[in-house]
């Protein structure tokens, strides 16, 4: 990876993380777009995509309402969308484990850093009560940007984070696999699927919108199975 895309994914990696809750939430952190993202950025959309399908698997299964704390999956998506696009040991099965276990890891610690952030955006406002009682819109405006820098501080620490390490472990582990690689194909395909069922079942298995998520899984079983 040249030094012009280490930039530019970890602008995009920075990008999909404030996108998340800070700005501008156009669904940039969505691992599927995510992941497109940082294909993009190396030249191999399609590969960037297909980490993001994956990694949008798991991400369906939780959903950032409210204010619990939920991972953050869009600077990872970016990182291991280039990694699988410009590393060649991250192309392989063996080495998509290690991309997406890294993309996890990730995720989990945006999501335990956003917490902190936010903490840390609650005692610039209550440092400048005061001041906001008052009307002073510079304070406003100070603070708006403080939390807008932090976030994006976050955000470009775990972009740079996935890289390092996705890459380091992406290359170990794939160098070190040893079974058959229709063994890791079967490894992701299972646990991809099994995420996403539960996930559907959290989201539909509880009125009547399941027999619509069934009948249409049905039918695109079937449009594959047709045009196959």
């Amino acid at each position: 990876m040249s030094g012009a895309e280490v930039v530019l994914v970890l602008a995009f990696g920075t990008l999909a993380g404030i996108d998340l809750v800070s700005w501008p939430q156009a669904q940039l952190s969505r691992p599927l777009v995510a992941g497109l993202l940082g294909g993009l950025a190396v030249g191999a959309p399609l590969e960037g995509v297909a980490v993001g399908a994956l990694l949008e698997l798991f991400a369906l299964e939780t959903l950032p309402v409210g204010a619990a704390r939920y991972p953050d999956w869009g600077p990872g998506a970016v990182a291991a969308g280039a990694l699988a696009g410009a590393g060649p040991q991250a192309a392989i099965p063996a080495g998509l484990l290690g991309v997406g276990m890294v993309a996890a890891l990730s995720a989990w610690a945006g999501g335990f850093a956003m917490h902190v952030v936010r903490r840390a955006n609650a005692e610039a406002l209550h440092a400048r009560a005061d001041a906001l009682e008052a009307g002073d819109a510079r304070v406003l405006g100070a603070l708006q940007r403080g939390g807008l820098l932090r976030d994006g501080a976050r955000a470009l620490a775990l972009t740079a984070f996935t890289l390092v390490a996705g890459d380091l472990v992406t290359t170990r582990f794939a160098a070190a696999w040893r079974a058959p690689d229709v063994l890791a194909r079967g490894v992701l395909a299972a646990t991809s699927v099994g995420v996403a069922l539960w996930a559907a079942w959290r989201l539909f298995g509880h009125n009547r919108a399941l027999g619509f998520f069934a009948g249409g899984l049905a039918a695109g079983a079937l449009l594959v199975v047709g045009f196959a």
